[in-house]
């Protein structure tokens, strides 16, 4: 079956209780596969750090209304339990316009979206720190309010004593709903945040007793004889792989990938390769060079502005990547990848590093939050997309961009927005570089399209071949 673990609102602990729980299975020598709602790349990493298997995020708005359930089965057919994150509160999401079957008070990419798509049932965190008698409601109240979503018990998170555990059982007694795990507010298990979410799991040293103390709390605060039969997997029947029909020359290509460089959706990677390519990660960090022999280049987003000291030191990487750009090797970089390929980025304490310069704009770091899903028109040709093709993607970020292009790449409308559109993007040489995060399985003809581009720069540097 599989279980979702929601909150009743963002900040309650679905993270803490998602690690615990997985990190407890693990420790049991359980295979379970992890799934994370919505357009999220630092949860996931913590998944697969516990789990060892690449976590999926599972988001009807960047793929389809179909592609969620695809790959919930895909994924699960191979493992014994599976366990999905939700995003925000239960019913937080976008106001769309989903299935026709879709109750009205589900609101698309919501976590009770992928609920009534995957027909999982929930088990609600609630923050209990403020709480005592008023749980009963606040429980009866997300119970009630779609009778369609199936809740299959509370975990009680921040409790503070057992005067005040005994104050929140007798509360819930009557709604008859499992309590199926109890934690007390936790001093010795932190993970530190910073701008865009928690800080990534290879900035933290500690993170493997981290891990071994939310073990011991998974074991120890949960209902395991209710939890376990409910987080067993169903078995479904093999579904067709998702992978293009079109077939591409392998191509080599190059993935930045190190604490600057880290965001990455695994369909994105796992595609990329299922088309034919030999992925080679390598580090704009600490490597004097790009990978020898790669014919494209492609930069997720991450914190570069954290690391841009030691990025724009790292003089030779910087100059590889130049001349390779300048050679018309086709580059997709997205966020922080872009903000890479500016002149310059300046960080939150104003100080101006230099970057690769092949854009001719600065990178500015500010308060202010860029946060959304966004459809995205090509205005012009790229290595990803042709002129006019129509995408959805998600923006997150808190830098500017000093400059715009001449000629930007996309359109850009927010979801559902009645505001006018706007433009970005870069689209110079062989690169495509946007503020947009895209996710591949939407639209699969991007990394084909792609990986063509790569042959061809291939082909062109070795007419031999």
């Amino acid at each position: 079956m599989a279980l979702i673990i929601a909150g009743e609102r963002s900040g309650v602990g679905k993270t803490t209780v998602t690690l615990a729980l997985l990190a407890s299975l693990k420790r049991r020598n359980l295979n379970v596969q992890s799934f994370k709602v919505g357009p999220d790349y630092i949860d996931p990493m913590f998944h697969q750090y516990v789990t060892g298997l690449p976590c999926r995020n599972l988001d009807p708005v960047l793929t389809n209304l179909s592609y969620p359930q695809q790959c919930f089965a895909r994924h699960t057919q191979g493992v014994e339990y599976a366990l999905v994150e939700g995003v925000m509160g239960l019913f937080d999401g976008v106001k769309g316009y989903g299935e026709e079957s879709q109750p009205r008070t589900i609101h698309e990419a919501s976590t009770a979206h992928i609920a009534h798509l995957l027909n999982l049932p929930v088990v609600l965190v609630i923050d209990c720190s403020r709480l005592s008698g008023s749980v009963a409601a606040l429980a009866h109240g997300y119970r009630s309010f779609d009778p369609s979503i199936k809740l299959a018990g509370v975990v009680l998170n921040r409790v503070g004593s057992d005067r005040h555990l005994e104050l929140l059982k007798d509360a819930l007694e009557p709604l008859n709903l499992p309590i199926l795990g109890v934690l007390r507010r936790q001093d010795n298990i932190t993970i530190g945040d910073r701008h865009l979410g928690l800080v990534p799991t290879a900035e933290l040293p500690q993170l493997d007793i981290i891990i071994d103390r939310l073990a011991h709390l998974g074991d120890t605060c949960f209902d395991w004889e209710q939890l376990l039969p409910l987080l067993r997997c169903k078995k479904e029947l093999p579904i067709p792989n998702f992978q293009s029909k079109i077939q591409n020359p392998k191509s080599k290509i190059a993935i930045a990938c190190d604490r600057a460089f880290n965001f990455y959706y695994a369909d994105n990677l796992e595609l990329l390769e299922q088309l034919g390519a030999q992925l080679v990660p390598w580090s704009p960090l600490t490597d004097p060079e790009i990978p020898a022999g790669v014919q494209g280049l492609y930069f997720g987003g991450g914190f570069p502005e954290i690391f841009a000291q030691e990025l724009s030191s790292n003089c030779s990487a910087r100059n590889a990547v130049r001349a390779a750009i300048l050679s018309g090797m086709p580059t997709y970089a997205e966020c922080g990848g872009l903000m890479y390929l500016c002149e310059q980025i300046v960080d939150f304490n104003g100080q101006s590093w230099p970057m690769i310069g092949v854009l001719p704009t600065t990178a500015v770091m500010g308060e202010r939050l860029t946060l959304g899903y966004r459809q995205a028109t090509a205005l012009q040709d790229s290595p990803l997309l042709p002129a006019g093709a129509t995408v959805w993607g998600h923006e997150f970020h808190r830098s500017s961009l000093s400059k715009a292009p001449e000629t930007p790449l996309f359109e850009v409308r927010g979801y559902n927005s009645q505001s006018l559109p706007t433009q970005e993007g870069w689209q110079l040489q062989q690169v495509h570089a946007s503020y947009v995060h895209l996710h591949f399985a939407g639209s699969p003809q991007i990394p084909s399209r792609f990986l063509q581009h790569c042959s061809h720069f291939f082909k062109v540097l070795s007419p031999e071949c």
